[in-house]
């Protein structure tokens, strides 16, 4: 799942969601807007990210995934864990996904897990 705009801004989609988002984080919460504002950034990239792995994978991976699309979430998050879990304890340093990337995937793999709970997933 890992493909990401290497300068670190957010693309038109993204955009949209960052400006939705400033309307909320300005009521500040017992945030400040520095978290505030680095929660948008972070929470944009991952719209732009799963947006367009979407467009690439269509929607047949995760819904046809053997034993139905939570198993395969939970495969595919798992998978992700046990990466995160190796680098860590080994102080390896990754070939070719971040511990970032990983990150990444595994909180898009939980929304598209809330999507598929609430019947918003696609099937075709």
């Amino acid at each position: 799942m890992a493909d990401y705009n290497p300068t670190g801004r957010t693309r038109i989609h993204g955009g949209i969601l960052r400006e939705a988002i400033s309307d909320v984080k300005d009521s500040n919460r017992g945030s400040s807007v520095e978290f505030n504002n680095d929660v948008a950034d972070v929470t944009s990239g991952l719209f732009d990210l799963l947006i367009s792995k979407h467009k690439d994978y269509g929607p047949k991976n995760i819904s046809q995934s053997p034993g139905g699309p939570l198993n395969g979430l939970r495969v595919r998050m798992w998978d992700k864990l046990a990466r995160i879990n190796n680098l860590v304890e080994s102080g390896a340093k990754p070939e070719n996904e971040s511990l970032e990337d990983s990150f990444k995937d595994m909180a898009n793999y939980a929304i598209i897990g809330l999507l598929v709970l609430q019947g918003k997933w696609p099937n075709e």
